[in-house]
């Protein structure tokens, strides 16, 4: 019948991860996963017995990424849990057993190509409006958001904006739309997501312009968000060979930051433009855009951060041929990665560790035509990097593959191709795709060698059927 209750089914595979291991010991293990990757959740015993229970048939985006971070070689369902859309879709007034919290992932099931059922707004309660707000601002355009955050229709011609005040339930959804971009791009690149990206983003500054806030500290964070969000879609059109959108949006992001005062998202957005500076050949802007946002994070406390940008700044002088000025970089890039905490990292950082940083030296050696020295930073990149991050994994072992390559050893360069063409199924980058033509093309004068062939081949293959 419906809106008959259901009794709920024991999980018990969730129940058999746990083993020997009482509810509340498995409550900390699953809290100290959380830390590892910056997620936030207060699970406790009774959480546990929830999800053993049944009664948590679907859990909420944070912990779904925590579960997956700690078994990685699972899928939700192989822990026993329930399709999001068969919990959370469904008729007018069905009963909702989803866990309620973060914003539903329609935006990612649209990616993914899944259907989910329409969401229904009866029988939402306190407590999961901010989620169906979320939802609005991930699936729809500035039209959709602009109803579910009650700013009213556009204004006429010549008339002023309508105002209505923005709160917590807006500036979440931005926040989150920031957070679900970055995990779908570390699992898929960007080339699918781009297109859709820009929806939130549009949303997204159009509360800046009708909304308005009592609290300083929310318009704060309106735009902080709706620049980290700019800044993360002008990423996927960085990836994805859109340099001139890319620009803009990092444009618009720094924009904002100088408007609202806010240095962290200044020192993001300056970094950004300087790896994307680089990547176009206009090495001297790279420079002055890291030294820019050097001066923009000296007061952030992230040592990390100061890291990062040395890094970009080491890019710059090595695309101008300078190595001095490089390795003096490089230098400074070191020191203050060894002193920093990741703890005192800003979220947008959660891509640079080690495999990162390798990386990043990788190019400098490679742009001064060291390709040994810059084969073996990527090599250890590649070999550092968390699986689960496939885009990234993909990226470094393309790097190293084209270093390999120029060093002179075409059989391991294949190799490393190969490893990139097996990961490809699941990721769509054009950065990616661009430097195994650069590999092809390097190898192409060993096309006697049957590793290489056959990298050749499979390559040449799939350029093909794309």
């Amino acid at each position: 019948m419906p809106g008959q209750r259901r009794d709920p089914v024991p999980n018990t595979a969730f129940r058999r991860l746990r083993g020997r291991l009482s509810p509340g010991e498995f409550a900390a293990a699953v809290r100290k996963a959380a830390r590892a990757i910056g997620e936030k959740v207060s699970c406790d015993a009774r959480y546990i017995g929830r999800v053993e229970a049944g009664e948590i048939r679907c859990p909420n985006y944070a912990y779904e990424r925590v579960f997956l971070h700690m078994y990685p070689e699972l899928t939700m369902a192989d822990l026993g849990f329930t399709a999001r859309e068969a919990v959370r879709g469904g008729r007018r007034g069905r009963r909702r057993t989803a866990e309620p919290g973060p914003p539903s992932g329609e935006f990612a099931d649209r990616v993914t190509g899944s259907r989910p059922g329409a969401e229904s707004g009866a029988g939402v309660h306190d407590g999961e409006e901010s989620e169906v707000l979320r939802r609005a601002f991930m699936t729809g355009g500035p039209a959709t958001v602009a109803a579910s955050f009650s700013l009213g229709s556009a204004p006429r011609s010549g008339a002023g904006p309508v105002q209505r005040k923005v709160g917590e339930p807006e500036v979440s959804a931005v926040e989150e739309a920031v957070r679900r971009i970055r995990l779908l791009d570390d699992r898929h690149g960007a080339d699918s997501l781009y297109l859709r990206a820009a929806e939130p983003l549009r949303a997204a500054y159009a509360l800046l312009d009708s909304g308005f806030s009592a609290r300083r500290s929310t318009t704060a964070r309106l735009h902080s968000g709706a620049g980290e969000l700019a800044l993360s879609v002008g990423w996927l059109a960085h990836d994805s060979a859109r340099p001139d959108d890319a620009r803009s949006h990092y444009a618009e992001a720094l924009a904002t930051a100088r408007l609202a005062g806010d240095p962290a998202l200044e020192a993001h957005a300056f970094s950004n433009t300087s790896f994307l500076a680089r990547d176009a050949g206009r090495y001297r802007e790279a420079v002055r855009a890291a030294e820019a946002g050097l001066r923009a994070a000296r007061g952030l406390g992230s040592s990390r951060l100061l890291s990062l940008l040395s890094l970009r700044e080491a890019g710059g002088w090595a695309g101008l041929g300078d190595r001095t000025e490089c390795e003096r970089a490089l230098a400074r890039a070191r020191e203050h990665f060894d002193r920093g905490d990741p703890a005192a990292d800003p979220e947008w950082m959660s891509f640079f560790g080690r495999p990162e940083e390798e990386a990043l030296r990788a190019h400098c050696w490679a742009a001064l035509g060291e390709w040994p020295r810059a084969a073996r930073h990527a090599r250890r990149a590649a070999a550092l990097q968390d699986h689960r991050f496939t885009r990234n994994l993909a990226l470094y072992r393309a790097e190293l593959s084209v270093d390999l390559a120029r060093a002179g050893a075409p059989d391991e360069s294949a190799d490393a191709g190969m490893r990139v063409l097996d990961l490809l199924d699941g990721v769509q980058s054009s950065r990616i795709s661009a430097r195994l033509r650069t590999t092809a093309q390097a190898l192409r004068p060993y096309r006697a060698a049957p590793g290489v062939a056959e990298f050749l081949t499979r390559h040449g293959e799939g350029a093909r059927g794309a």
